[in-house]
């Protein structure tokens, strides 16, 4: 069974920084692209940064040039740095791993972790 668990979450002031971590149970990992969502209260959830099994990156407009995901596969982990953050980053973040399948992919969530910047 695929788990995915959080943490590094808190309350950081504005321009501060913070660095999430997400540990996936199971021997996907290596195969799957992984990324980080974030959902603020009454909005809907966004893409703030994925990282494919070749280490291709993507980022969400709003983050570029602020945050960093990486992956450690020997570790199963995958990290999102966030440097220069504005009360505007404040949501619920949460991992994700796609999983690719014969008919398409197969999508896993964390539980979420709570970043709230202060002003």
């Amino acid at each position: 069974q695929v788990q995915l668990v959080e943490s590094g979450g808190g309350l950081v002031q504005a321009g501060g920084s913070l660095r999430l971590s997400c540990i996936i149970s199971g021997s996907i990992f290596t195969y799957s692209t992984m990324g980080w969502y974030r959902q603020a209260p009454g909005e809907a959830r966004e893409l703030v940064a994925s990282i494919t099994p070749l280490d291709r990156t993507n980022y969400g407009d709003s983050v570029k040039g602020r945050f960093t995901i990486s992956r450690d596969n020997a570790k199963n982990t995958v990290y999102l740095q966030m440097n220069s953050l504005k009360p505007d980053d404040t949501a619920v973040y949460s991992c994700n791993l796609r999983q690719p399948t014969t008919l398409g992919f197969r999508d896993y969530w964390g539980q979420g972790t709570q970043v709230t910047v202060s002003s």
